[in-house]
């Protein structure tokens, strides 16, 4: 097929501006009103249950939901929608086990809550090196597809689209903060939706509003294999360890934990993720159409001469069944889409660094309001700066895997101390450091020795490791050091405070 990916397109330039324009002007006007630390990292938490919702959808759905996700199902058929479902089974983990305690309990930070009940400085320290961690893998998904979007869309070099693309995000998170960061996503998810909605729509008329069809078609094409398990993920073992990393990765991503302490209080935070839960699965859903709709209409051969990884699967669905014009407004979507994403990432990262580290570890919280602020814009500079280099060092990745490593340094790093430091007493400081820093270490250093890395990176043979997600080694590895350091070295102080903690998660934080 011909297509005019790799040439600039008026109808996406057009749709970029006013969508940059349209961003700008919120960060104009949330910079009005940011004047505080609760400002900047919180919104004033002023939120209502509805915009959290779709704010948190906005930002969970990123550049590997849209972009990754249907260019993995393009490829590799029903397997693809292991992410799919993997990204969505998070939430009744958020909403049953962390998004009423975590507003309960903290502040800004997911750290807040861990080291309520023990020592500061080495809680934050660990809880920071996972974030970050964390936050780092997730900026190297958002950025290789955002360069390949605007390289291909305005037919521009992909080191220069990654500098156009972290310049943006930097303007308005640095003055408008976790408002403007808001509602610049709660736009984004009704425009991806929207653009989804109106995408599968266009795919099922060819197919007479019949999904099976689309199977159908799918199959004759590329043998009944496409509609069953196995073509990627083969190993069980990966499956199983995949699922583990996306599940319980949910309820430890920094960026979206921080958005809970946007609302008034815990009953609209669940309320919130109510509202996101509902908005992302019709997403996903429609994620699963345009990923078959892209291998039937499009052809595997064409999305991967585009792109290896399969990320422009979409953008060349739009193309083919909506014109010129539609692949403008779609492509638009999906920068929008990063955009906010990356905006979110950024924030949760300079909060780690500011807010954990510098206000509470190395000013043991004496900050004035205005170094926190000029700390808390400084490290949006520095993490700005590395996701650019990032993203150049990274291209050619696919966008949902990437995440997917993500969301398994989540699981193993963030996940089980957080849970362990509301629910179980005799939690301690040590074992909350050690697990954060055993999840931290050896999910990185697993990544590092598996095929994401190894050969796909670095272009060996092979690799030492062939699991291609550490979740199933790495999660059950942070429980157990926590558990072992807690029996081995009791913490009487931290068990003592631990009714206090109990008091907070039903009641919240006392006003008298």
């Amino acid at each position: 097929m011909t297509t005019s990916l790799g040439e600039p397109n008026a109808a996406a330039i057009v749709c970029f501006l006013l969508f940059i324009a349209l961003s700008l002007a919120i960060t104009w006007w949330a910079a009005r009103r940011t004047r505080s630390t609760e400002h900047f990292y919180a919104a004033g938490r002023s939120i209502s249950g509805f915009q959290n919702g779709l704010a948190l959808a906005g930002d969970y759905m990123s550049a590997a939901s849209f972009l990754g996700i249907a260019g993995l199902v393009s490829l590799s058929g029903f397997d693809g929608l292991i992410y799919s479902i993997g990204f969505l089974v998070g939430w009744p983990v958020v909403l049953f086990l962390i998004a009423e305690p975590l507003r309960n309990l903290g502040k800004y930070t997911f750290a807040d809550v861990v080291a309520l009940r023990l020592r500061q400085a080495p809680v934050r320290v660990a809880a920071a090196a996972g974030s970050l961690a964390v936050v780092v893998f997730y900026l190297i998904a958002q950025m290789v597809g955002a360069g390949n979007l605007v390289r291909l869309l305005f037919g521009l070099d992909y080191s220069t689209a990654i500098v156009i693309v972290g310049a943006v995000m930097l303007a308005y998170v640095l003055f408008g903060g976790m408002l403007a960061t808001t509602w610049v996503q709660i736009v984004k998810a009704v425009l991806l939706m929207a653009g989804a909605f109106i995408l599968a729509m266009l795919v099922l008329a060819r197919f007479h509003f019949n999904p099976l069809a689309l199977f159908a078609a799918a199959a004759d094409q590329y043998g009944a294999g496409v509609l069953g398990p196995g073509r990627l993920v083969s190993d069980p073992w990966d499956a199983v360890s995949l699922g583990l990393a996306l599940m319980f990765g949910t309820a430890g991503l920094p960026h979206i934990l921080m958005r809970f302490y946007t609302v008034p209080d815990s009953a609209t935070a669940r309320v919130s993720v109510n509202y996101a839960t509902g908005f992302i699965g019709a997403f996903y859903l429609l994620t699963f159409i345009l990923g078959f709709g892209a291998m039937v209409i499009v052809g595997q051969g064409p999305i991967r001469a585009i792109d290896p990884g399969g990320n422009m699967a979409a953008p060349l669905l739009a193309e083919v069944v909506g014109g010129h014009a539609f692949l403008g407004f779609i492509a638009a979507v999906a920068f929008a889409t990063i955009l906010a994403v990356v905006a979110g990432l950024t924030l949760a990262g300079a909060a780690a660094l500011s807010h954990d580290l510098w206000v509470n570890v190395v000013r043991h919280g004496t900050a004035t309001e205005h170094e926190q602020l000029r700390v808390a814009r400084l490290s949006t500079v520095l993490l700005g700066v590395l996701s650019i280099a990032l993203g150049v060092a990274f291209k050619g990745q696919n966008v949902a895997y990437m995440v997917g490593l993500a969301f398994a340094i989540a699981a193993s790093a963030n996940f089980p101390a957080l849970v362990l430091s509301i629910f179980w007493r005799r939690f301690t400081t040590r074992a909350a450091q050690l697990s954060m820093f055993a999840g931290t270490a050896s999910s990185l250093v697993l990544i590092a020795l598996s095929p994401a890395i190894m050969v796909d990176l670095l272009k060996q043979p092979a690799a030492i490791m062939h699991l291609k997600n550490p979740g199933i080694i790495s999660i059950p590895l942070s429980f157990a050091v926590a558990i072992a350091t807690t029996l081995l070295w009791p913490e009487p102080e931290s068990e003592r405070r631990y009714l206090e903690v109990a008091e907070r998660v039903h009641l919240g934080e006392r006003t008298d």
